[in-house]
């Protein structure tokens, strides 16, 4: 998540400057963008599991759901048109992300949450009032698009109004309104499965118009930021509005500062270019690896078709709608969790624990899967304790995720660009974890049919992989201040063959913690 303003550390540059109450009711109004994206994810797995939904829609995958029990229970959902309703949503944000950039930089971060609002709004009309398959696939594709102009907007919109020492829980905040989404979505499927009649699934689609009129509304009403208003060379009302968000007259240190920064991020004539260099190795090394790793727990699957795979390991429809509702208030729980320790017990930390985590719940629930399931996925009659054992570890994995990889894997990577580079490396971190996502979401079914339970065990290899990753090669960013984070690649064992002294000439104002950098030597 790009930001242009100084990060704080143990070189004490410090602005004046409140948490006014103008400036938290505009970043709530603001986060509020990460509910349609939240809201999403959750909806579009429990309209799945939906009978009445897949008869209408999806007939195939009906006749497989209802025939005869003792058929392969993992193989009931694998069809291919089911998941492009899906994850058609990712690819359109992928495209959508990169078009929002160039619209974010040249006309503001409102206008951007305005497309997005718009957008996603005309995709969820489409989708409740939707006919037929192409009419859905069509509305997936406007949300994809809406939630890319959101997610490239919002999160830079809350990083420059934020003051500076509340930035990191107010990025994380917003990866906290996408888990809120992702449970009124679960409980609103929970109860308007159980409309008589069959037709609930179009509130659950058409209830998407909710937070998209929210996030269109406020970005008609909410101010623009300093810092878009300098890039578009408004510098006496980006002064004004500086002295209004910071709630203090004197802010002539960090107007300046914005202004310079500003001024040097736009005589890189071509930062896609500017990636290729051998010092910014260690930072595109990190904005691939770390969104690819991210897809790559495996937590998609869970929050995507949570109904759907709990209906595949023998829940009934309600339950498993139940189900998802239990692991989206652990989701909320855990992140709040995240918000409070991130800069407490450091990145390295969180994101070992929860990949250990995840990595025994992954274990326990292939072989709880396959204990009953076996390799023909025929499970018989299924014990509730046994059921009960299976959503524990599964919240327990989400716990773990909710509080590392999750919110991490979109926190990292924003405080490590530096600011010559940071639009162009954001962009690449955004289109690798859309990319990814859709590749995960479209095969995932068809996955499940022929790994069976072995699919858990697909995603925690990979867990344990990226455990590995982030302890040789991810370095402790905490405490440490966004203009002196080259020197971390500097002393790291690994990275510092790819960055000198040339690269980072500056003397730093911190003090390296001991630990935490990997072996120092190979």
């Amino acid at each position: 998540m790009p930001a242009v303003g100084i990060a704080v550390g143990d070189n004490k540059k410090e602005y004046p400057g409140n948490l006014t109450p103008f400036v938290t009711v505009t970043c709530i109004v603001a986060a509020m963008g990460g509910l349609i994206f939240g809201y999403d994810i959750g909806i579009s797995g429990g309209v799945t599991s939906m009978p009445s939904f897949l008869k209408k829609f999806f007939p195939s995958v009906y006749r497989k759901q209802q025939a005869d029990a003792t058929s392969n229970q993992y193989c009931q959902y694998d069809s291919q048109t089911l998941t492009m309703f899906t994850s058609s949503l990712y690819l359109a944000a992928l495209l959508a992300s990169l078009v929002a950039s160039i619209v974010t930089r040249k006309f503001g971060r409102k206008l951007s949450m305005l497309f997005g609002g718009v957008l996603f709004c005309a995709g969820a009309i489409i989708n409740g009032v939707a006919k037929a398959v192409w009419m859905l696939i069509l509305g997936r594709i406007l949300l994809g698009f809406g939630i890319g102009f959101a997610n490239q907007s919002v999160p830079l919109y809350l990083s420059e109004m934020a003051p500076y020492k509340f930035r990191g829980a107010l990025n994380i905040g917003f990866q906290l309104s996408i888990t809120i989404g992702i449970l009124v979505a679960n409980v609103l499927n929970y109860f308007f499965a159980k409309i008589h009649g069959g037709w609930g699934w179009r509130l659950s689609l058409g209830g998407a118009m909710v937070p998209a009129l929210i996030i269109t509304v406020g970005s008609l009403v909410l101010p623009d930021t300093p810092n878009s208003m300098i890039e578009r060379g408004q510098h006496d009302e980006a002064r004004e509005k500086l002295r209004r968000v910071r709630g203090v007259d004197d802010v002539d240190e960090e107007f300046n500062d914005l202004v310079a920064a500003s001024e040097a991020s736009m005589k890189v004539e071509h930062p896609w270019r500017n990636l290729l260099q051998r010092k910014y190795r260690p930072h595109i090394t990190m904005a691939v690896m770390i969104p690819f790793f991210q897809q790559l727990t495996g937590i998609n699957v869970i929050m995507f078709y949570a109904p759907v795979l709990f209906n595949t390991i023998g829940f009934g429809s309600n339950a498993s709608l139940m189900s998802a509702v239990i692991t989206g208030v652990v989701n909320v729980v855990a992140t709040m969790v995240s918000i409070y320790g991130v800069d407490k017990w450091g990145r390295r930390f969180l994101f070992l624990e929860g990949g250990f985590q995840m990595l025994i719940c992954q274990a326990v629930v292939a072989a709880c899967i396959g204990a009953k399931f076996g390799v023909n996925g025929n499970p018989g009659e299924l014990p509730k304790w046994y059921a009960i054992v299976v959503v524990l570890f599964i919240c327990i994995y989400v716990a773990g995720f909710a509080w590392s990889w999750g919110p991490l894997g979109w926190l990292v990577p924003s405080e490590i660009f530096p600011l010559e580079i940071r639009s162009a490396a954001q962009s690449i971190n955004v289109s690798v974890n859309m990319l990814f996502t859709f590749i995960v979401a479209q095969i995932f079914l068809t996955m499940l049919c022929h790994l069976k339970f072995g699919l858990f065990l697909f995603f925690a290899f990979f867990v344990v992989l990226m455990s590995i990753f982030v302890y040789y090669f991810l370095p402790e960013t905490k405490g440490i201040p966004i203009e002196e984070m080259g020197r971390v690649w500097k002393t790291h064992w690994f990275w510092s063959r790819y960055v000198t002294d040339e690269d980072y000439p500056k003397a730093g104002g911190y003090e390296m913690t001991k630990g935490g950098q990997g072996p120092k030597n190979v």
